[in-house]
């Protein structure tokens, strides 16, 4: 009875903890992708001087936990834009959702536990730019 009582202690601990690491791992697939994916923008700007004929001149990636879409900023067309990764409600990641511009502005626009918007990527409720 006492290992039972030890084991349901141990378990209550546990279990947050475990899930909280789990979920800034998964937010770091979004912000890493943001920041090469912006990159790649910034790369293509270089090349056409402007951001793209009709979206963004790069390919969106695919990813496991979020997805991601580009739009044009509030600037004359193609000469801004806005990366935004938004959690998959099927990944358990609903509730979360970052944006990057042309700036490298980095916002973060929805975050489970947290008051947002924020102009920074959060990794966890309780964290301040």
């Amino acid at each position: 009875m006492i290992a039972v009582a030890i084991v349901s202690i141990l378990a209550a601990v546990a279990y947050p903890q475990y899930t909280s690491y789990v979920t800034r791992s998964r937010l770091a697939e979004a912000t890493g992708t943001l920041s090469v994916t912006r990159v790649r923008m910034e790369q293509y700007f270089q090349d056409n001087r402007n951001y793209g004929a009709s979206g963004c001149g790069v390919t969106m990636p695919t990813g496991d936990y979020f997805t991601y879409t580009c739009a044009w900023g509030s600037t004359s067309s193609n000469q801004s834009f806005v990366l935004t990764a938004a959690g998959k409600a099927s990944a358990g990641m609903d509730g979360y959702a970052f944006t990057v511009n042309q700036d490298n502005l980095q916002r973060t626009t929805a975050f489970t536990d947290a008051t947002v918007p924020v102009n920074c990527w959060l990794r966890r409720a309780g964290d301040t730019c």
